[in-house]
């Protein structure tokens, strides 16, 4: 039987990401990216994906969300999505956690939505103050999950700005690292990508817009022992 625990946390966590509670928002970005690629595994190997992501920070933490809209070459169509907010406990108590690299700790939780399963994820988690990064963030969960049987999962975020010359370019990404279960073997995904802002050098625009490569290398996808993915794509991305 899976906890229930996750719910309360989860009721929280939505109500203090709608907007009507927003003691203070401090910044909010979104983008639209499309990307281009040939060598998925699991399913048809050619497709395209158009993401939709939006993120916040607020006084009290912050929220990250994303829709992929995938569309294969055999003409099969899939969404997914994540909703990921954190609560800053340096805002719940009162006390600045902010100690050496560590920025603040949050209780952090994701739900993972798709027409094959609902996963919810919950833990504990840090921003990390790295030099030249634009941030750093590191998460531990508990995963309840909707198909396999329950495990845990370790999430790493960061964006490094940097430039050659005039131009301007960026590397982010993400690593989840899940634990083994009876039902399915430890997962890995590693997703960067690197890309150069041609919106301001090309077009002069305030906000980027992306060109660039998206790398998704992926062992035992899906927690599928022995399938494991080495994909890039081609991507562009704006943001507004």
């Amino acid at each position: 039987m899976k906890s229930k625990f996750f719910v309360p946390a989860f009721v929280m966590l939505g109500v203090l990401s709608s907007p009507s509670v927003l003691a203070e928002q401090k910044w909010s970005d979104a983008s639209l990216t499309y990307l281009k690629g040939d060598n998925y595994k699991v399913g048809d190997n050619d497709r395209q994906v158009m993401t939709f992501e939006h993120a916040t920070g607020q006084d009290w933490g912050d929220t990250f969300f994303f829709i992929d809209h995938t569309v294969a070459s055999d003409g099969s169509k899939n969404n997914y999505f994540e909703l990921a907010p954190r609560v800053s406990l340096s805002y719940l108590s009162g006390k600045e956690l902010k100690k050496g690299i560590i920025k603040d700790v949050y209780l952090a939780g994701t739900m993972e939505g798709s027409a094959n399963a609902d996963n919810y994820l919950y833990g504990v988690g840090v921003g990390l103050d790295v030099p030249k990064f634009k941030y750093v963030n590191l998460n531990l969960y508990k995963a309840n999950n909707g198909k396999q049987m329950d495990d845990e999962q370790i999430t790493a975020t960061w964006a490094l700005p940097f430039q050659v010359g005039n131009a301007e370019f960026l590397y982010d990404g993400f690593i989840d690292v899940s634990t083994k279960q009876s039902d399915h073997a430890a997962e890995t995904n590693f997703t960067s990508q690197i890309k150069w802002n041609a919106g301001k050098q090309l077009f002069h625009t305030k906000k980027p817009i992306y060109v660039g490569v998206e790398q998704a290398q992926w062992n035992n996808k899906y927690g599928i022992d022995g399938v494991n993915e080495s994909n890039p794509s081609f991507m562009i991305k704006a943001h507004f």
